[in-house]
């Protein structure tokens, strides 16, 4: 018996990197930031931007792109929070979005009219790590209901991320949870990650993630 074994791996992985060296410098012409949100399922993604369109789209022009496996659902819910198209990717089963999906979507958005863009991918935090979309930043959130040792149990994604957001700080009196473990662990993987703890429910440390927006795009803060 004779068995030949096909490597598609790389061949795929380098054309994805191909179309996101394309997909950056069409976003660095325009002067648009993007942000290539990540985390596991139910950690609060969706929820973080419902509230970031809602405070700041009078402020700041927000494209976002949003990836599931089955259904538009997450676009759905960001939809009734900006008047601007919001573009869902339904992977049919991929558990990551790739970087000709994210090249696809700019041909709907004006560039010319946008400050930011959100890429809010797949809920897993595996398969996103090995893909670059383009963006400038990957953002890591994880929850306190999901444990101290995220960081150190996905350290790859961790390791690649620039920011960090805790989520569901206001859970904390009711989950046995150590916020000062927690960061102390994802240091370990990335000593230069900065990090954002926020409650989207109360609106507890959305006024730091909405200034670092701000300042991301060049906006001032209103008086």
């Amino acid at each position: 018996m004779t068995v030949r074994t096909i490597e598609l791996r790389e061949p795929v992985m380098a054309r994805n990197n191909e179309i996101a060296g394309t997909v950056r410098n069409r976003l660095a012409a325009a002067g648009v930031p993007a942000l290539n949100l990540v985390s596991s399922p139910g950690s609060g993604k969706t929820l973080l931007l419902e509230r970031t369109l809602a405070a700041l789209s009078d402020e700041l022009r927000m494209a976002v792109v949003t990836g599931d496996v089955q259904t538009q659902n997450d676009a759905d819910r960001l939809a009734r929070h900006t008047t601007r198209l919001v573009q869902a990717v339904v992977t049919g089963g991929a558990c990551h979005l790739d970087a000709k999906q994210v090249d696809v979507a700019l041909e709907a958005i004006d560039l010319a009219a946008t400050d930011l863009l959100f890429v809010e991918n797949v809920g897993n935090l595996v398969c996103p790590a090995s893909w670059d979309l383009g963006e400038d930043a990957k953002v890591v959130l994880f929850s306190v209901t999901e444990g101290e040792d995220k960081p150190l149990k996905y350290p790859k994604v961790f390791r690649q991320a620039k920011y960090a957001v805790l989520t569901k700080i206001d859970l904390l009196p009711y989950v046995p949870f150590n916020v000062e473990q927690a960061l102390g662990f994802a240091r370990e993987v990335n000593p230069d990650l900065a990090f954002f703890r926020t409650s989207a429910l109360t609106g507890e440390g959305l006024d730091t993630w909405f200034n670092f927006l701000r300042q991301l795009t060049r906006r001032p803060a209103p008086v």
